[in-house]
């Protein structure tokens, strides 16, 4: 009696998972093999996948024992995954088995709703995710298919497929999937090409391929001067963290803003330690690239951002979107963009009058009309003014405050400064957001590391409250707990003052 192939497919929504189960169940009829296929609905707003499982009989003719609409913990053959965490999830509920499952994941992540609602980086560990699946799976083909379907102007879908076939488990060739994805009729060039794509990753023919599209993205961007810059200046580990920083703040801003970014690290890099410069550079990519609504506007009409929503929806080339956004911005989010002495005079205008924080001008406006895009785009088009702007120069006076803590920390001690790179945590987003993580980090600042560079506490004491703190406000936007673990530090230190004396 054949044992059937068990393949289970975890899939976010617009990746095209239930297009992705109907080319395998095409193949696998096309070669003569029963096949047996179940659409489990998930969550939406990313808290649950929905998920595919299906059983492939490998042997023509038809099945010789009834075939499971439902996968069962530890008989996994094949588990598909369209983002790196839900094959964590698999692996979670026991799907995934180290004697039994290849696991073949995207590499790419799309943040669950848990980790976008944090006050600071609430993302899931990916070295954990890494590990996870590398230790709990037979076999792994991991790649970045989000990257791949880009390139190939594909879905993520026909990638996933490619690498399922390159695979070898399933004993279907090529030319079947290649039919099925004819037959289909949707996107067929696109998704031939991201299926081939996918197909010689798989088999690892592509390494050469992702290295020039590298090389072409950096030409493209006018940037490979100023990462040759950081590779003759930095040492090896901190490269890729650079390399990605240099190409967002182009992309955010200009070359002249990147520029600005590598003289910065230049003092931290002084300091002798490369994991220091290692984490400050994540952070200061991410700070000196804040979001405005110069950048949101940028954001909303990318033509990239305007074809993965026709994607999404599934809509065929003659067939119209509309796309409507909505804003509601205050006071402060207008005065963002404002000169800053304008922007001061209203700030403080508004406070007076109790209309700070409280007024808002609700605005939907339908991208997919001219009138609409043009608005829009006209806002994208600002950026040459963000230098000029009030909160351009807020956020470029704080991020010289943070580094200057952290070169006169480095001193005393690097594993001090390092914590203090790492409070930049803490500033994110815009808005309320914004405030709440700007307020308690300047509290931490105030009550924890300037105490602390005077003196008041030795180095270890420091960087263990300056860490207890970190947590303390990430783990509660209300602050609350922050007050109790600045409280508990502060008495702290006055004993050990008054036992020093």
């Amino acid at each position: 009696m054949a044992k059937p192939i068990t393949i289970l497919v975890g899939a976010l929504g617009g990746d095209g998972g239930g297009v992705l189960c109907d080319w395998i169940v095409a193949a696998a009829h096309s070669q003569g093999l029963a096949v047996q296929a179940t659409q489990i609905p998930g969550v939406a707003q990313r808290t649950g996948a929905t998920t595919y499982y299906l059983e492939v009989v490998p042997t023509p003719g038809a099945a010789s024992t009834a075939l499971a609409l439902n996968p069962a913990i530890g008989e996994v053959d094949v588990a598909l995954a369209t983002e790196l965490l839900e094959a964590g999830r698999m692996i979670f509920n026991g799907f995934v088995t180290p004697e039994r499952t290849t696991l073949i994941a995207s590499t790419h992540r799309v943040l669950a709703i848990g980790e976008r609602s944090a006050m600071g980086d609430g993302s899931f560990d990916v070295g954990r995710l890494l590990r996870a699946v590398k230790e709990r799976s037979k076999a792994q083909i991991l790649f970045d298919m989000d990257q791949a379907a880009e390139e190939s102007g594909a879905v993520l879908n026909a990638v996933l497929l490619g690498a399922l076939a390159g695979s070898g488990r399933l004993p279907i060739p090529e030319q079947a999937f290649e039919a099925a994805i004819r037959e289909g009729g949707k996107a067929v060039d696109a998704n031939l090409a991201g299926f081939a794509f996918g197909r010689g990753h798989a088999r690892g023919e592509l390494a050469q391929v992702v290295r020039e599209h590298h090389k072409r993205q950096a030409a493209a961007l006018s940037v490979e001067d100023l990462v040759e810059r950081a590779r003759r200046s930095y040492p090896a580990m901190s490269l890729d963290i650079v390399e990605e920083g240099i190409r967002r703040l182009v992309a955010y801003q200009d070359r002249r803003y990147a520029t600005l970014y590598l003289d910065r690290l230049d003092a931290i890099n002084a300091l002798g330690s490369a994991e220091l410069l290692r984490e400050t550079a994540r952070h200061l990519a991410v700070r000196m690239s804040f979001e405005d609504v110069i950048r949101v506007a940028q954001a909303k009409t990318s033509r990239e951002r305007l074809t993965r929503v026709r994607a999404e929806v599934r809509a065929k080339a003659d067939e119209p979107v509309m796309l409507t956004e909505h804003f509601k911005p205050g006071i402060e989010e207008i005065c963002a963009i404002l000169p800053p002495a304008m922007a001061r005079r209203i700030l403080v205008w508004a406070e007076r009058t109790g209309r700070l924080g409280k007024v808002h001008f609700s605005m939907h406006v339908r991208t997919t009309t001219v009138w609409g895009f043009a608005r829009l785009r006209f806002l994208a088009s600002l950026r040459w003014w963000r230098p000029r702007s009030f909160r351009y120069a807020e956020e470029q006076a704080e991020i010289e405050r943070w580094l200057a803590v952290i070169r006169v920390a480095a001193p005393t001690s690097i594993e001090l400064a390092r914590e203090i790179a790492e409070l930049a945590r803490l500033i994110k987003g815009y808005g309320d957001t914004f405030k709440c993580g700007l307020g308690n980090y300047r509290r931490i600042v105030a009550e924890v590391v300037e105490p602390a560079l005077a003196g008041s506490l030795s180095p270890k004491t420091a960087t263990d409250a300056v860490a207890n703190a970190r947590v303390a406000a990430l783990a509660d936007p209300e602050g609350e707990s922050l007050s109790k673990t600045l409280t508990a530090i502060a008495a702290s230190s006055t004993m050990m003052r008054r036992a020093a004396e």
